[in-house]
């Protein structure tokens, strides 16, 4: 009896413990754009949010994004270079998690990134 009595208190001490156990962050990169660039607006051509991230200010990611968006249809996925903002950007389809999305990085800083979203 006194050792039912054992495995019953073990046993409910495990689940116990099992269920108030926190759970682990993941930390594998999902390929998403990052959470942390200000959002900035919407292109006008595609309706897709524009964000910019590393010393990119709101006018000229808009600008980035609009010149992008001119050419980007027929590209079938290539990259693209676009002239914006007194700067050349290279733009391409990234895969998210789950949608793509598309990142223009400027060719001289790859820091400072435009980022477009749906």
């Amino acid at each position: 009896m006194r050792s039912t009595r054992m495995r019953t208190a073990v046993g409910l001490l495990g689940a116990a413990a099992f269920c108030l156990a926190v759970p682990a962050q993941p930390s594998a990169d999902t390929g998403a754009p990052p959470k942390s660039s200000p959002y900035c607006g919407t292109d006008r051509a595609t309706g897709l949010g524009v964000s910019a991230r590393g010393n990119v200010s709101c006018a000229t990611a808009l600008q980035v994004a609009a010149a992008y968006t001119e050419v980007w249809r027929g590209t079938a996925g290539a990259p693209v270079q676009v002239r914006a903002a007194g700067a050349v950007w290279k733009c391409r389809e990234r895969q998210g998690d789950p949608d793509p999305y598309q990142q223009c990085a400027d060719t001289r800083d790859d820091t400072r990134l435009v980022t477009l979203t749906s």
